[in-house]
């Protein structure tokens, strides 16, 4: 089923303003005054202004308009006015429609702005801890080793490139996960999909990680979904990453599919996510450190993992449990223009 923000905006100031023509006729009825429909039919040219753009409330301004004088002025049922204070309320509304659809238009201007510049600030905010961190430890890790050169046993020396090695693999994932946040705050993340197994990605996303805690449970015979293979399986790494993160015992990967779409699911044994927080997970930036400071993701993974999943026209969403916290993708068996 379609919602309010699918429709067409011209369908949608079509329908609000008959609607709200409907409501004044009927109520015309029970000698509803010729001002009170009016502001009837200003309330409709509103909602269409706050809703959609501008030229969509003007077409909305314009039949609110024939409708008053079509329906409540003399003579009725035709578009000829003989009364001069129904032509001057006509032109009121008119004008007033017009400056409601033009501030509407700056209203939501500024508060795209204001949109943005809270990014900017989470951008930085998230930026200025997650890219400190591993960023320290490999400079810290490097200097060492510069200055006892020849002196470190290689065994130490050995744990101190791996640890290196582990934080800048971190730092790259926090990059690409940067990046992909980016393309879909911007709609840019636009592809083509190929019909293929998810299993290969299944497994690419295990040897990744490289953890004897995940554990993989495939169907037999699996349907070929529509994916960009690389895209899926950084959604698919960062939902089992984030799991590993907050669970200490065994993460599960389970796939299976049916005749409308194919599942893959991700479950933990860990705490799980408090029901008030289940629609704000997948926000960017959303995070449960506090400032700069305390415990908690980057605020990236889960955003970019439901943003690539949305540009491949399927669902992500946190699924009933009755231990830890299952993430559920659904994908769709069509293939589809892909874009986020």
């Amino acid at each position: 089923m379609r919602t309010l923000e699918q429709i067409n905006p011209y369908v949608f100031a079509l329908l609000i303003m008959l609607l709200a023509a409907l409501v004044s006729y009927l109520l015309d009825w029970w000698f509803l005054p010729k001002l009170a429909t009016l502001l009837i039919l200003q309330l409709g040219v509103a909602t269409v202004a706050l809703r959609g753009d501008r030229l969509p409330a003007v077409l909305a301004a314009l039949i609110g308009a024939l409708s008053f004088n079509y329906l409540f002025t003399q003579p009725r049922y035709s578009l000829h006015m003989t009364d001069a204070d129904d032509i001057v309320n006509m032109l009121v509304f008119l004008v007033i429609a017009l400056l409601t659809s033009h501030l509407a238009a700056y209203y939501r201007s500024q508060q795209e702005a204001l949109r943005q510049a809270q990014l900017r600030s989470s951008v930085l905010l998230s930026v200025s801890h997650d890219l400190r961190t591993p960023l320290a430890t490999i400079i810290g890790t490097l200097s060492t080793m510069q200055s006892y050169a020849g002196k470190l046993p290689g065994k130490d020396q050995q744990e101190l490139l791996q640890g290196a090695l582990d934080e800048s693999h971190r730092l790259h994932r926090y990059i690409e996960n940067l990046l992909q946040a980016t393309k879909l705050q911007q709609g840019q993340m636009r592809f083509s999909t190929t019909m293929q197994s998810v299993a290969p990605i299944v497994q690419a996303v295990v040897s990744r990680l490289d953890n004897p805690r995940v554990k993989v449970r495939l169907d037999t015979n699996l349907p070929d979904v529509p994916v960009r293979e690389s895209l899926l399986e950084q959604a698919l790494y960062n939902l089992v990453d984030n799991a590993l993160k907050y669970s200490e015992s065994e993460v599960s990967i389970v796939v299976k599919a049916d005749l409308n779409g194919l599942d893959i699911q991700v479950k933990d044994q860990g705490p799980g996510i408090p029901a008030a927080d289940h629609s704000k997970v997948f926000e960017l930036f959303y995070s449960t450190r506090k400032g700069d400071k305390g415990e908690g993701g980057t605020g990236l993974g889960l955003a970019v993992a439901a943003g690539i999943v949305r540009a491949h026209q399927g669902q992500l969403a946190i699924l009933a449990s009755t231990q830890g916290c299952t993430m559920g993708i659904r994908l769709p068996l069509q293939q589809g223009d892909r874009h986020a």
